[in-house]
């Protein structure tokens, strides 16, 4: 029997999302849009999925949402990330693009709303006691 990873807390109700949007910070990459929100508790961060009807029927729209919940979960489960709400937000490129190249998508994302530390100082220890 395969061993399941398990799934981050969720943003649920349309409050939080809406939150996020107002005062969180915006990035945009080619596969999908990521909206960061620091908040004070230092758990685990919570996440929240959606994809607008522009993207396709409902069919199209849940493989898409499944495609970034999965990119998600494997990219968070590496490398855990806390103190923060995030909102991915699917693109009609997201349900075409390489799995690859969305899980990279999304690291680079987190990179750019300053969630994770930036590249550099993940590979070289000096700089990240500094």
């Amino acid at each position: 029997m395969s061993q399941l990873l398990p799934s981050p807390a969720r943003l649920k109700r349309r409050a939080e999302f809406l939150r996020v949007a107002a005062k969180g910070r915006k990035v945009a990459t080619h596969g999908l849009v990521l909206q960061a929100l620091p908040h004070a508790d230092p758990g685990p961060a919570r996440i929240g999925f959606t994809v607008t009807k522009k993207v396709g029927n409902a069919v199209v729209r849940n493989r898409t949402r499944r495609r970034l919940k999965e990119a998600a979960r494997l990219e968070l489960t590496q490398h855990p990330v806390s103190g923060v709400d995030l909102v991915l937000i699917g693109r009609d490129s997201t349900r075409g693009r390489d799995f690859i190249d969305l899980r990279d998508d999304f690291r680079r994302a987190l990179r750019k709303a300053g969630v994770t530390p930036p590249v550099s100082a993940l590979a070289d220890p000096l700089v990240a006691s500094a």
